[in-house]
């Protein structure tokens, strides 16, 4: 490790042990977390990380306009109660099916053993996400900009199946994958299958700027091969836990601290 390394690793470790506190996310200091942290089940919390994106504040704000218990209620009580919400690329229409599908899928399939069974074959989180999207998509008959937006497309590969490194980061799949397997003051920590070391650095505009600036990342282009690359290089940092890192670097960039 660089003399440079050494001191990045540093300053992050000091970030991450100074934020790992309830206290960091609150209605001030705004994250999805807020309110994922009060559902109980999995469906009801990666509609939270789908739907975390733009402006954090508005983010929570429209997720705690939502109510979650909907999932267990039916189709035409989601469509009764949710006929006036709506969000950024998302109509009403494309939260209504959302919702609709996610209860159908909640009452046949666990989604950690779903996500399971794709993963474990190369312990490979892409592979995992990308059997849930296709889940998702084959239980919905519906489509539209806003829905394909939200629950994203299958994943493009190459000729011989390997996932192209050329697609998008999936930002909000990852943060859900965080969320999820991590367990500390900050993440849940609600799925025990899955690897800490096989996550992937949710990429968003912050992380990928501060990641730039500290020669986390030399790749110039938004794309899963950046997030696939500093998500290595964390691992030179916390080999079983590269992803700790993540909420510490996403803070550093909202916050403008560097």
């Amino acid at each position: 490790m660089t003399k440079k390394d050494k001191e990045i690793k540093e300053l992050l470790d000091i970030e991450v042990n100074s934020r790992n506190t309830t206290f960091e996310i609150n209605y001030d200091k705004p994250d999805p977390l807020l309110v994922a942290r009060r559902q109980n089940n999995d469906y009801a919390i990666l509609l939270c990380a789908l739907f975390a994106y733009g402006n954090a504040k508005l983010v929570v704000k429209f997720l705690d306009s939502l109510d979650f218990s909907l999932l267990e209620q039916s189709e035409e009580q989601i469509e009764k109660e949710l006929k006036n919400h709506y969000y950024r690329f998302q109509s009403s229409k494309d939260v209504i099916e959302v919702f609709k599908t996610f209860r159908r899928l909640k009452q046949e399939y666990n989604l950690e053993n779903s996500f399971y069974e794709a993963y474990k074959k190369e312990n490979n989180v892409l592979d995992g996400i990308d059997f849930l999207i296709q889940k998702i998509r084959l239980t919905s008959s519906y489509s539209s900009k806003g829905f394909d937006f939200l629950v994203g497309n299958s994943l493009k590969r190459d000729k011989n199946g390997i996932i192209k490194d050329s697609n998008a980061p999936y930002k909000r799949w990852n943060m859900y994958l965080r969320w999820m397997v991590r367990n500390d003051n900050i993440d849940l920590g609600l799925w025990k299958s899955i690897e800490k070391k096989d996550l992937i650095l949710p990429l968003d505009t912050h992380t990928f700027r501060i990641s730039q600036k500290f020669g986390l990342l030399k790749n110039k282009n938004y794309n899963l091969k950046s997030a696939i690359e500093v998500s290595k290089k964390l691992k030179e940092f916390d080999s079983s836990d590269p992803v700790k890192y993540d909420f510490a670097i996403y803070r550093l960039g909202q916050e403008k601290l560097f």
